[in-house]
């Protein structure tokens, strides 16, 4: 099983990015996933997830200003991110939820990619 992001960058404060994540090794579409993020010195944190049927749920933090969305004939995942803040620079992951993994926000999480950089920077 592989999970594959890309699409980070640096970008300015109020800027925009889209992050890809591209899954496979599993039945794609049967699954819900998610975006997650490591900000220097802090723990992981839960920024979206969409279901199997495209419900999404957003933390807090980004609610309005990211759109999770997916692909299914394309195993693919992506986040929409604008109006950037410096306080979104982190390592973005995209994750596929479990039974058991890794436990982030009270959801788990069996198998995480390596992550793409967004640095928000003037």
């Amino acid at each position: 099983l592989q999970l594959q992001a890309s699409g980070g960058g640096v970008v300015q404060p109020g800027g925009s990015l889209r992050l890809s994540c591209v899954a496979s090794g599993f039945r794609y579409s049967s699954f819900a996933m998610s975006w997650l993020r490591r900000a220097p010195g802090k723990g992981l944190e839960r920024v979206a997830d969409i279901m199997n049927d495209d419900r999404t749920d957003y933390a807090d933090s980004v609610k309005g200003r990211f759109t999770i969305s997916r692909d299914n004939a394309k195993n693919a995942l992506y986040l929409q991110m604008n109006s950037l803040q410096p306080e979104d620079t982190a390592v973005y992951r995209c994750a596929k939820r479990g039974m058991r993994g890794t436990v982030v926000s009270g959801r788990k999480y069996d198998y995480l990619g390596q992550g793409t950089l967004v640095t928000v920077s003037s």
